[in-house]
């Protein structure tokens, strides 16, 4: 069993930068593939961005070149480095992680308003 805990949300004017964070626990993090996803009101939960156990990268259209994820496996961290925010990526934003089973955080939430 493998517990999410994200942290890092808030509130940023159009422009501005936000770096979340989830912290793992239980389990083996390592062998993990790990996930930010986003799900905005009215919409669906979508994929943000997504490291593979052996730390390949992959993102969404919309958040190409301004969002960075990460992973410390020896912390048992994943990052999500967000810049040059937008409003529409205002959303509650998940940590989720796949290998035998997936787990999910319960999110932050990020809003970008002037």
């Amino acid at each position: 069993q493998v517990q999410l805990v994200e942290s890092g949300g808030g509130l940023v004017q159009p422009g501005g930068s936000l770096r979340l964070s989830c912290a793992a626990s239980g389990g083996i993090f390592s062998v993990h593939a790990m996930g930010w996803y986003r799900q905005a009101p009215g919409k669906q939960r979508e994929l943000v961005a997504s490291i593979t156990s052996s730390g390949i990268t992959n993102y969404a259209d919309f958040v190409k070149g301004r969002f960075t994820i990460s992973r410390d496996n020896a912390k048992k961290m994943v990052y999500l480095q967000m810049n040059s925010l937008k409003s529409e990526d205002t959303a509650v934003y998940y940590c989720n992680a796949k290998w035998l089973n997936e787990y999910w955080g319960q999110g932050t939430q990020v809003t970008v308003s002037s």
